[in-house]
């Protein structure tokens, strides 16, 4: 019997100096993005002492986060990614140095931040595609389900060192200290994809343009296992994540400042490294539609428990457990994502997978702070569970599709590659 792997697989950063390249760079520019995305919502609350303009603030992200990424599925199927990853990393980082200067004046302004962060989220939405189609073309194929799974720890590593290293440096040093490390983030990451090869697409690209944005949108239409891969994460985003509520509750449930503001955005993404790195079993369950629907009513029932206690080590576990059930329906949710589509359309899909992945956080931010300032905190958070958990239901109900989804016996990953130039 062949033994079963626990634990990741490191053979594609041993065996592709690219992928190292670029694993390292993200790992870099992802820890700095995680600095502003926790420094952000802080600054905000600072000067506004209302956590409804932290979730409008993340909200004004949306619209060009959908473009971005639509835009950016379509670019990275038609030109260069290693060069369009150059450019982004030069203009999100113009972006982080408005931040910090905006922070190091006597008063600083409310209008630059929504400015700025818009900016930002449109030109990490051009980014992303192009950094997922690069991977097929500088990793074996044999290899390539493993390059993913690292994909997903590197995430995961972000999401905790960044949140914990932000709130240890507003404490000590300020706001306008945390932007300009991010800024130095992007020039590492620059760095990192300049020593890259270049990385055309596959037999010269697509057409980019409107009518490649809208092949891919059109095949979603009908397909309602997919359709339920979406609405399945924007249930659990938009009612069961309650981070711009975090600033206020740190201080006025926690009794806390900075640091634990920190531990507090730190906590899920603890959770979901634990659970990314024990996912040996999750290839041995074929039920993959229902494995989705438990995971994010878990999701929502630990999110009912943070909102209840007033203890912080067990607010920071029900956290942690909602980040490692996340990280599980995510990778259940990509499955069905990439064996269900052809591969002609996998890089444009991806794109509208990364604006409902990216997006669903800003409409729950902006859902959070509104039933926040109408009900208080805590009466967000456990009815955004409660409602997250009722989602999961309706799902099952309306879209028996994807409920019963079933992988294969045998499992195969597809991989995206570019489709065929038109």
């Amino acid at each position: 019997m062949a033994r079963r792997r626990v634990f990741a697989d490191i053979t594609p950063l041993r065996e592709s100096p690219d992928f190292r390249r670029l694993y390292v760079g993200q790992l870099i520019s992802f820890v700095g993005t995680q600095l502003t995305v926790v420094a952000v919502p802080f600054q905000v609350f600072q000067l506004t002492d209302s956590s409804l303009q932290v979730g409008l603030v993340s909200l004004a992200q949306l619209g060009p986060l959908i473009v971005g990424s639509l835009i950016g599925g379509a670019a990275a199927d038609s030109i260069d990614r290693r060069r369009l990853l150059l450019w982004m990393q030069v203009v999100m980082a113009a972006t982080s140095v408005g931040l910090a200067l905006n922070a190091m004046l006597d008063a600083p302004l409310l209008w630059p931040i929504y400015v700025l962060t818009a900016l930002a989220a449109g030109f990490s939405g051009v980014d992303r595609p192009a950094r997922s189609a690069a991977i097929p073309n500088i990793v074996e194929r044999r290899s390539l389900p493993a390059a993913y799974a690292l994909w997903q720890i590197l995430l995961q590593v972000g999401t905790v060192v960044g949140p914990a290293l932000a709130g240890l440096l507003l404490a000590e040093y300020g706001l306008g200290a945390v932007y300009w490390l991010d800024v130095l983030t992007f020039a590492g990451a620059f760095i990192a994809v300049a020593r890259m090869r270049p990385l055309p697409p596959q037999g010269g690209g697509t057409k980019p343009g409107l009518a490649s944005i809208v092949e891919g949108l059109r095949f979603l239409r009908g397909r309602r296992e997919l359709t339920g891969v979406f609405v399945i994460d924007l249930n659990a985003m938009i009612f069961g994540l309650p981070r711009a509520l975090f600033p206020a509750m740190a201080e006025r449930v926690f009794g806390g400042g900075a640091a634990t503001y920190g531990l507090l955005n730190a906590a899920p993404g603890a959770g979901a490294l634990i659970g990314a790195v024990t996912t040996g079993w999750v290839s041995r369950v074929h039920r993959q539609g229902l494995a989705v629907l438990v995971s994010v009513a878990m999701w929502g029932a630990a999110m009912i428990g943070f909102g209840v206690t007033s203890w912080l080590w067990l607010a920071l576990l029900f956290l942690a457990a909602a980040g490692a059930a996340d990280v599980i329906s995510a990778v259940f949710r990509n499955t069905i994502l990439q064996t269900s589509v052809p591969d002609s359309l996998r890089g444009r899909i991806s794109s509208v997978q990364i604006a409902v992945v990216t997006g669903g956080p800003r409409l729950g931010d902006a859902e959070a702070g509104a039933v926040a300032a109408l009900a208080g905190a805590r009466f967000s958070v456990v009815s955004g569970g409660v409602a997250c958990v009722l989602g999961v239901l309706a799902v099952a109900k309306w879209l028996p599709e994807f409920t019963r989804y079933r992988a294969e016996e045998d499992p195969v990953i597809v991989v995206p590659e570019p489709p065929p130039v038109s």
